[in-house]
């Protein structure tokens, strides 16, 4: 989006709409009708371009291979979004997973930021790292576990080889199971089905005499 002598990205939903801009001395506020949708910090030089890494994760995860040296992820590097952290995990999820998915699970880890604060998710990706989780799903519920504990000190990426007990990592199925209410419903019986294999019998053996006289 040309904002006088700079570009500044928004939401890729929001490519081609008109948008309502207002510059304040540092930065700069897009809106959608009334919504904020982006905010980005005022470029001085002209010519500059700033973008956001979160306005092209859909499009990212439908082509993960336009994410590694995209000028969205360098500039996320540079502003500390994209940690040392998530660079380790998906050094390991593409070891795992391949190129290709293991990019894919590490774009679905960043859209979890749009619903998890930044550093929750951070932790989550060390706990997942440590224990060798390397799925989203993963880090969604360690991150949760740190949004539950938050005076728990967040793990650096020089913890991760301390030799520390590997974390342990609960699947989002097993969690559902655990939080499901007990069930109180009698075991069912067989007894009718026991009754109607008896004279299933009854009737076979009568219809064989039959067919002997």
């Amino acid at each position: 989006m040309p904002v006088r002598t700079n570009r500044y990205s928004v939401p890729i939903r929001l490519i081609g709409k008109r948008v309502r801009v207002v510059l304040h001395a540092s930065h700069l506020v897009v809106y959608d009708q009334n919504v904020e949708v982006a905010r980005h910090e005022r470029l001085i030089a002209k010519g500059a371009v700033r973008l956001d890494l979160d306005h092209y994760l859909e499009v990212l995860v439908r082509k993960p291979g336009a994410f590694p040296g995209s000028t969205a992820l360098e500039q996320a590097c540079s502003a500390g979004r994209f940690t040392p952290v998530h660079d380790v995990w998906w050094d390991q999820a593409r070891k795992i997973h391949g190129e290709r998915d293991g990019t894919r699970a590490l774009i679905e880890v960043l859209l979890l930021g749009r619903h998890l604060p930044h550093e929750h998710v951070v932790a989550g990706l060390a706990a997942a790292l440590r224990a060798g989780a390397m799925t989203a799903d993963a880090v969604a519920l360690e991150a949760r576990k740190a949004a539950q504990a938050e005076t728990e000190p967040i793990p650096t990426v020089g913890q991760l080889g301390s030799g520390n007990p590997p974390a342990t990592v609960t699947s989002l199925h097993e969690w559902r199971l655990a939080h499901l209410p007990a069930d109180t419903r009698p075991l069912p019986s067989v007894a009718p089905y026991d009754q109607l294999l008896r004279r299933r019998r009854t009737s076979g053996s009568d219809h064989r005499e039959g067919e002997a006289q």
